[in-house]
């Protein structure tokens, strides 16, 4: 069974950063109005929570379980941070998307066995905050419920994980 302890701080710090990293990318790849960030936002949210009593591995529990944690959170929204610091708008999702490519490699390699359902779930993360708002369209009416901006990151997304 692996756990945090089969991780280094920095690692484990990596693996609770990513599923909000997953959710951003798609949010960075075609931002959406007040709303549509919001809904985004609790799509994240809600996937998380699913995740802590879900089926999805062990891996996926315990990260869910530790986002859940003050400290959980303070690290996973440190990751943000450290995305969007001194980026331009046109760079955050590349640096997001860089950085889930990180984490995919590293539990590829120290958790095999998780990795499948680990990837899985960021994967599903990524395309329920993708669904979440509608993009375009004026005050909610109209537009698309996902862009091709925000497919093509989905696609991007997918590659990445090997889903």
């Amino acid at each position: 069974m692996v756990s945090k302890n089969d991780f280094s701080p920095v690692e484990w710090k990596k693996l609770v950063q990513a599923p909000l990293l997953a959710g951003f990318a798609v949010t960075a790849a075609d931002p959406s109005s007040f709303v549509g960030t919001l809904q985004e936002s609790f799509a994240n949210a809600k996937q998380l929570a699913e995740a802590k009593t879900g089926a999805s591995g062990e891996l996926v529990k315990a990260i869910a379980e530790e986002i859940l944690t003050p400290s959980g959170r303070t690290d996973a929204r440190e990751g943000i941070r450290s995305i969007v610091q001194g980026a331009k708008l046109d760079e955050i999702k590349g640096r997001a998307l860089e950085a889930l490519k990180e984490t995919a490699a590293l539990v590829n390699q120290k958790a095999p066995g998780e990795a499948k359902a680990f990837n899985g779930w960021l994967a599903q993360i990524s395309k329920t905050v993708a669904e979440a708002g509608t993009e375009g369209g004026f005050l909610g009416f109209g537009g698309v419920k996902v862009s091709d901006a925000e497919k093509a990151t989905l696609g991007e997304i997918s590659k990445i994980l090997g889903t």
